[in-house]
C-alpha cells in the first residue's frame, strides 16, 4: 500500500487488514527497524530519510483527526482584527477554514490552500506573497516569496513543518519552503507551531524554527505508549515552550478540545471570549508523568 499510494495512515491500514491501530503500530515499527518505510505523522512512507517529502494528497489523508482538534484551538488564540501569518500545510489550511469566521482579520500567506479556505470569508483581508509555485504543497517559494515579507509586522505566525525536536526546533525537507518559512516567522510578535504528536522527535533537513524562537506548540495528546513524543514535549517545556494539547476524535472524544487548564499550571493561560475557546499550556508535572507512562490526568484537563 505504501508502495502504491506513497503514504498510508494507520487507521486506513488497521481497516484493510482489520485488525488494531496498535497491532498496526507495532508492525509498522518492526518494518522501519528493516528499512523498508519510515513512520511518518500517524502513518508510513516510503523510506527516504532526512530529504523525502510527501506531496499534498498524501499528506491530506494522515491524523486528520488531530490536525482538526489542532486547528480548533490554535483557531480560539486568534482574536477580531488581528493580523496574522499563516504558512503552508494541511494542519495551517485547516486552520484557515476555521479562521474565515473571525471578523476583520488580515492573513498574510504564501499558502494557495489557505488563501482558497479564505477567499469567500466576509470581513477577512488575505494578502498573498509573490513567488514560484511549489505544486507539492500549493505554496509560493522562492525570493519573490521571501522580498514580499520583507518590512512585514504582525502579531502571530501559524507554521507547521515535516519534524519538531526540542534540539533543533521545526523542521522541514525541502529547502525553498524552509527559507521562506523562516521569513514567516521574523515578520511575527509571536510564533505558533502547529504539530501533531506524530511529527514530535522526528527531525528533517532544514530548520525552520529554532526551539528558542518558538512561543507556543498545539499539538494533540500522544497515545500511551509513545514514549517518544512525550519525552519531546518534556524537553520542550522545559525550554520555556507553552504547550497547549488539543483534544481529538482519535484521542478521546469531542470533550478533550480546548481543554481547560488546572490551577497549578505554571505556564500562561489564556482565555478568548468564552468557555468553548479555553485553552490550557501543560504544566511540566504532567508531562513528566507522561513521559513515565503515567496518563489518565493529561486526559483531566477538558472544557468547562
Amino acid at each position: 500500500m505504501v508502495r502504491a499510494n506513497g503514504a498510508v495512515s494507520l487507521r486506513e491500514l488497521a481497516r484493510v487488514v482489520q485488525t488494531s491501530e496498535v497491532t498496526v503500530r507495532r508492525d509498522v515499527r518492526a518494518l522501519e527497524a528493516e528499512g523498508l518505510l519510515d513512520r511518518r505523522h500517524g502513518g508510513a512512507v516510503l523510506p527516504g530519510g532526512f530529504t523525502r517529502e510527501s506531496g499534498f494528497p498524501q499528506k491530506s489523508h494522515l491524523a486528520t483527526a488531530e490536525k482538526t482538534a489542532i486547528a480548533d484551538v490554535a483557531a480560539g488564540l486568534v482574536e477580531e482584527g488581528e493580523a496574522v501569518v499563516v504558512g503552508a500545510g494541511t494542519t495551517t489550511q485547516e486552520l484557515a477554514r476555521r479562521l474565515a469566521r473571525v471578523p476583520g482579520l488580515t492573513v498574510v500567506t504564501n499558502s494557495l490552500l489557505v488563501a482558497q479556505a479564505l477567499a469567500h470569508a466576509n470581513r477577512v483581508e488575505v494578502v498573498m506573497t509573490g513567488g514560484t509555485l511549489r505544486g507539492s504543497n500549493y505554496a509560493l517559494v522562492g525570493s519573490g516569496a521571501e522580498q514580499s515579507l520583507q518590512g512585514l509586522r504582525v502579531s502571530r505566525a501559524f507554521i507547521s513543518g515535516s519534524g519538531l525536536t526540542a534540539e533543533r526546533g521545526l523542521s522541514t525537507s525541502n529547502m525553498l519552503s524552509a527559507s521562506v518559512d523562516r521569513a514567516l516567522v521574523q515578520a511575527a510578535t509571536e510564533v505558533v507551531v502547529l504539530a501533531d504528536h506524530s511529527k514530535l522527535g522526528t527531525d528533517t533537513m532544514f530548520q525552520t524554527v529554532p526551539t528558542d524562537v518558538m512561543t507556543r506548540l498545539v499539538t494533540d495528546e500522544p497515545p500511551p505508549h509513545d514514549d517518544r513524543a512525550a519525552t519531546e514535549l518534556q524537553a520542550l517545556a522545559d525550554q520555556g515552550v507553552q504547550i497547549t494539547v488539543a483534544g481529538s476524535v482519535a484521542s478521546g472524544g469531542e470533550g478533550m478540545v480546548g481543554r481547560r487548564p488546572r490551577r497549578e499550571s505554571p505556564l500562561p493561560v489564556q482565555r478568548r471570549g468564552g468557555p468553548s475557546a479555553q485553552l490550557r499550556s501543560a504544566p511540566a508535572s504532567l508531562l513528566e508523568q507522561a513521559a513515565a507512562g503515567d496518563r489518565p490526568r493529561v486526559a483531566d484537563m477538558r472544557r468547562r
